[in-house]
């Protein structure tokens, strides 16, 4: 049997120490990868469609391109995209009584979210939002821990966010999942559109549970 391979492209949401944020999240959006340029080019045709010439980012959201953000959330749901996120209540995190750094934590968190649902018949190629310096040698460290296990992990890297417009809806919809929860007076209309379309494809009322689907999965990390 061939093996198949996937590219996942991971983001977060609210993930800085001391943000005022209740919760963190780490989301990824996966795709076989043959899909891969099928996407991005019915993604770019999406962007040309609407006149949209900027970078795809939740905190941009506005009414003035609701027609486009709309689309892209019925595009998500349309096609074999899959998005998965993991939500971590900041105030539970106690890095001091385990010895290691916020830092740390942080990729301990990545290991939670990519440990999930793994083909050890298949590979995966990950990327990964530059986040600083360090990145690349955190990220080496998240890829030998991670094939230790499994070792179908080919790739895990670090990339910008505008070189990947899978990378950039992977922020989009993270971003979604964590305005619900994150933003007790949601006064942006066009971002209050976007959750109500997400409810009405994942067929739920309640964004805050967890495990919609496999389409649009939710856990909770329960800290001791």
């Amino acid at each position: 049997m061939e093996s198949k391979t996937f590219n996942i492209y991971c983001d977060e949401s609210c993930h800085i120490e001391h943000d005022h944020k209740q919760f963190m999240f780490l989301g990824s959006i996966s795709c076989a990868y043959p899909q891969v340029k099928r996407h991005t080019k019915r993604i770019s045709e999406l962007k040309q469609e609407h006149n949209f010439y900027a970078e795809i980012k939740w905190s941009k959201v506005s009414m003035s391109k609701i027609r486009f953000y709309l689309d892209l959330v019925d595009y998500f749901f349309d096609t074999d995209l899959r998005f998965r996120a993991i939500g971590i209540n900041k105030s539970k995190i106690r890095c001091d009584d385990f010895c290691f750094s916020y830092d740390d934590f942080y990729y301990k968190m990545y290991y939670q979210l990519l440990n999930y649902n793994i083909d050890t018949l298949s590979h995966y190629n990950v990327y990964l939002d530059i986040k600083d310096t360090l990145s690349a040698i955190k990220v080496r460290k998240l890829k030998e821990i991670l094939n230790i296990k499994y070792g179908v992990f080919r790739n895990i890297q670090n990339i910008r966010s505008e070189e990947s417009l899978l990378m950039q809806l992977s922020d989009f919809i993270m971003g979604a999942i964590s305005y619900n929860l994150n933003c007790e007076e949601k006064k942006n209309n066009a971002k209050v559109q976007i959750l109500d379309r997400i409810r009405k494809h994942a067929k739920t009322t309640n964004l805050e549970q967890t495990n919609y689907s496999d389409k649009l999965n939710l856990f909770f990390i329960e800290l001791k």
